[in-house]
């Protein structure tokens, strides 16, 4: 051996062949060892005691541990939908824009239909509004009025057909 060698080794004392052999097999047997299996871990708990009856139970002081005060969360989700909807009009601004850019004969017709579609809902609105308020009767009655009703059903033929007459 080199001194560089036994310089390594002189802090380790010599064993003989017999000492290191039952070492190594004492080291080999304690890793080799069964472990014991370990004990089972709780995944629930079941409180088994009585509830009070009612009116018996103090009350218990549960603390406010929310992170952020509810008129943030409320400015938080208010801003949210802001963006969400101004995103939605700038992306139609951006389409209709596009077709202004495209001027074949599908962005002509697809700006037509556009505001033929807007001037529709329009005059739809306005002739609603116009018969709901047309619709409304000034006649007033002042005396009884008695509703007679008498019904007339017939069913013949093959198929059944009913024919319901309606006599006032």
């Amino acid at each position: 051996m080199s001194e560089t060698e036994n310089a390594a080794t002189d802090w380790w004392p010599r064993m003989s062949d017999d000492a290191a052999n039952a070492e190594a097999r004492r080291i080999i047997d304690d890793i080799y060892r069964p472990a014991p299996p370990p004990a089972p871990i709780a995944t629930s708990y079941r409180d088994d005691t009585e509830p009070p009856t009612v009116g018996d139970a103090q009350p218990v002081w549960q603390d406010d541990r929310r992170i952020v005060p509810a008129w943030a969360a409320g400015t938080a989700v208010a801003s949210i939908g802001i963006g969400a909807g101004t995103t939605g009009v700038g992306c139609g601004i951006w389409l209709v824009l596009k077709g202004f850019a495209s001027m074949s004969v599908t962005g002509v017709v697809c700006m037509g239909v556009l505001f033929s579609g807007i001037a529709f809902a329009a005059l739809s609105i306005g002739a609603a509004f116009s018969r709901a308020s047309r619709s409304v009767s000034k006649a007033v009655y002042t005396g009884p009025v008695t509703k007679n009703t008498h019904v007339t059903t017939h069913t013949r033929g093959a198929f059944a057909r009913s024919h319901t007459q309606l006599h006032n």
